[in-house]
This record gives C-alpha cells, sequence and structure tokens, in this order.
C-alpha cells in the first residue's frame, strides 16, 4: 500500500483561516519537525507569524500557482476548501468567468447582472459538442443531457441546487432555451417564459425577502420537458413541493426577514 504525507517544509506554501478573509496565504519560513507546537509563516505582507499547530490538523496546502485558474477543479493538486474558493474567487474577480467545473458537476457563481453569453450564437456554438471540449457553462450541461436523451433514448436529470439567491431559477431558464433552441421547436421558443409563468398563486404568498434574495421561493420545483420521436420539445409541467411549513414569523437578525404570508396564514386558521 501507498503512504502519503503532508509535505510541510520551508517555502511551501499553506492557507490558514483569517477572520476577515477567511482564508489566508502564508509561505513556511522554518522546516516543520514532528512535534512541533508552532509553525513559523511569513504572510503575504512580510509579517512573520508563529502559528499554533498540532500533527493531526496541519495547515491545507496551497496548490501551485499554474494550477490556480482552472476550469475543472478536480484537476487542483490539493482539493480543500480554500483551495476551492480560491479557485472560484481568481476565475470571477480576475479572469470574469461564472462557471466552473467539479467533474460531471457545474458551479456558478451569480453575477447579479446580465451577461452576454446566453445568446444564440453561444447555444450554437455548444450544440454538439462534448461537455470538456468548451469552456464551463450551462449549455454544456443542457446540451450533454439533450444529446444522452437523443442517443439512448433514456430520460435525464439536471439537478439545480443553491442558497437563496443563487440564481436558480436563471439557471433553469437558460437550460430550457437552450433544449427549445436546439430540438428547434419553433412554436416553443420561448417555452423557459411558459413554464416559469405557470407557478401556481401559492407562489405569489410563498415566498420572502432574505438579506440575499428579494424573491426567494419557498418551494421546491420539478420540471418536466417532454420531447417527441423527433426530440421536439411537445409539451411541459411544472410541480411545485412547499418546503418549509415551519417558517418563523420574526425577524432573525441577520436572518431573512418577517414572512408576513405565513402569519396570515396562522391568523386564519386561528
Amino acid at each position: 500500500f501507498f503512504v502519503f504525507s503532508h509535505p510541510v517544509g520551508q517555502y511551501n506554501r499553506v492557507w490558514i483561516p483569517d477572520p476577515e478573509e477567511v482564508w489566508k496565504s502564508a509561505e513556511i519560513a522554518t522546516d516543520y519537525i514532528v512535534g512541533d507546537k508552532v509553525l513559523r509563516l511569513l504572510l503575504e505582507d512580510g509579517t512573520e507569524l508563529d502559528y499554533s499547530v498540532n500533527p493531526e490538523s496541519l495547515p491545507p496546502l496551497r496548490n501551485p500557482d499554474i494550477l490556480v485558474g482552472e476550469n475543472d477543479l478536480t484537476a487542483l493538486s490539493y482539493l480543500h476548501e480554500p483551495a476551492v474558493l480560491h479557485n472560484l474567487r481568481i476565475r470571477f474577480a480576475e479572469s470574469k468567468l461564472i462557471y466552473t467545473y467539479s467533474g460531471i458537476i457545474l458551479v456558478a457563481m451569480n453575477p447579479y447582472k446580465q451577461l452576454p453569453i446566453y445568446g444564440d450564437a453561444i447555444i450554437h456554438a455548444y450544440s454538439g459538442q462534448n461537455m470538456g471540449d468548451m469552456d464551463p457553462h450551462i449549455f454544456a450541461v443542457a446540451e450533454e443531457a439533450y444529446k444522452q436523451m437523443a442517443r439512448n433514448n433514456r430520460n435525464q436529470s439536471i439537478i439545480v441546487s443553491g442558497e437563496s439567491g443563487a440564481g436558480k431559477t436563471v439557471s433553469a431558464r437558460y437550460a430550457m432555451r437552450y433544449f427549445a433552441t436546439v430540438s428547434k421547436s419553433g412554436s416553443n421558443a420561448h417555452v423557459e417564459d411558459k413554464v416559469l409563468a405557470s407557478n401556481p398563486i401559492t407562489e405569489a404568498v410563498g415566498n420572502a425577502k432574505t438579506t440575499r434574495n428579494d424573491n426567494s421561493s419557498r418551494f421546491g420545483k420539478y420540471t418536466e420537458i417532454s420531447f417527441d420521436e423527433q426530440n421536439q420539445i411537445i409539451g411541459a409541467n411544472m410541480r411545485t413541493y412547499l418546503l418549509e411549513k415551519s417558517r418563523v414569523v420574526f425577524q432573525g437578525v441577520p436572518k431573512n426577514l418577517i414572512i408576513r404570508e405565513w402569519e396570515a396564514i396562522l391568523s386564519l386558521r386561528v
């Protein structure tokens, strides 16, 4: 069998927790010897720091600079929380890229603004391509599902998950727009608008304002798109599931704001 050790030596770079930046990069100033209680570090601003450690929880190593900004997180030498967050930050803040792969999973950063990366030209560029041949994109995931459905004649599923305000509804909309365009379903060119417009009236009294989303849904959604033998869209439906029956009716600072709809419902029951 193989034994892997944590190569903590001089000049290696590590991540240490930071109350403001969450994780801060530092360089090891002196070699670490097993049993040492303190690790001498040199921070990026030139400050020296004696960092308390124990052999069972050494600081996570930082990836080489050549790997920073990879479009697939699984390509990183060290895959842990600070490595993931740093890679996503570099791609988002410096490269202006909101999508990153983690194997077959697509990680999306919400830019909270419209981006010119969802037009018909982009859709046609991803059509027929393998998932790893193009830059990470929601269209690449949609193309893979559509291609597998058409080739193997089997149902496919795309799970869109995230916290409030992460952009789940928008991502689902773009996926449906992709299906409508590549399937050449002319009469269903705006299928995403039609499906999303079919939300039940309960959505109006089941949403809430949160610290990150003015219209946070309290429902899970299962959207089913039907295709004919020519792989063209022939219909769609959406089912909703009430997720939070026990939502609090007061503001928990700095949590979500008051959900007065539930107060109204509770008062009617009383």
